[in-house]
């Protein structure tokens, strides 16, 4: 059984972007992506692994570190002419500590969260 889409209004669509943004934290690094869902290709990316940020970080692994990521993330994809994201979170992640704080820094970045 195929279940077809849902049909939105089009004032809708012009906000809508097939842009989902997706977190990964491991114990030494953090890094957040921003994935093109219809390509299936990412289209922006940070991380705390990056030497650029690796040196103005105290550590690579807390919620300052996230906070800066995100801001570099929101950097590049305004850079990229992409307004908007949705937000995809797995099952244990919490909107608490690092992705507050990654989510938190996007949206300060003038990125609307969807």
């Amino acid at each position: 059984m195929v279940i077809p889409p849902p049909v939105r209004p089009p004032r809708i669509m012009q906000y809508l972007k097939p842009y989902v943004l997706k977190m990964h934290f491991t114990n030494k690094y953090l890094s957040a992506q921003v994935v093109h869902i219809p390509t299936a290709t990412v289209a922006s990316a940070a991380s705390s692994q990056e030497k650029a940020l690796r040196s103005c970080m105290e550590s690579t692994q807390d919620v300052a570190a996230a906070a800066k990521i995100g801001k570099l993330l929101g950097e590049r994809l305004l850079f990229k002419d992409i307004p908007a994201v949705a937000v995809h979170l797995k099952r244990e992640q919490k909107y608490h500590g690092k992705v507050k704080a990654v989510i938190d820094s996007l949206r300060e970045a003038g990125i609307k969260l969807l």
